[in-house]
């Protein structure tokens, strides 16, 4: 059984039950991620009541260890994104 689901069989999926055509629903992901995007740049979390909440989190700067070489390495302070899964989504994959 394949593990992923492309953009492109995620709009398939969903054109076939909202009853749109496929583009349609492509023209509508593809915006949701966009605004999604912007919203999460500006330092919003956005929430799906559900679903889940994405957000970012600010990770400070450390040292760390290149694997290879062993030699010290400055990692610098960086923004990351998160997600937190909602109370819907848990007990969903929990069945």
């Amino acid at each position: 059984m394949k593990k992923n689901i492309t953009k492109a069989e995620l709009a398939a999926s969903a054109a076939e039950n909202a009853g749109i055509p496929k583009s349609k629903a492509e023209e509508i992901i593809n915006a949701l991620i966009d605004t999604m995007g912007d919203g999460i740049i500006a330092g919003k979390n956005i929430t799906l009541v559900g679903f889940g909440t994405f957000s970012t989190s600010k990770r400070q700067a450390r040292n760390g260890r290149n694997p290879q070489t062993k030699e010290e390495m400055k990692i610098p302070a960086s923004v990351v994104p998160k997600f937190k899964a909602g109370k819907s989504l848990k007990e969903l994959v929990n069945r």
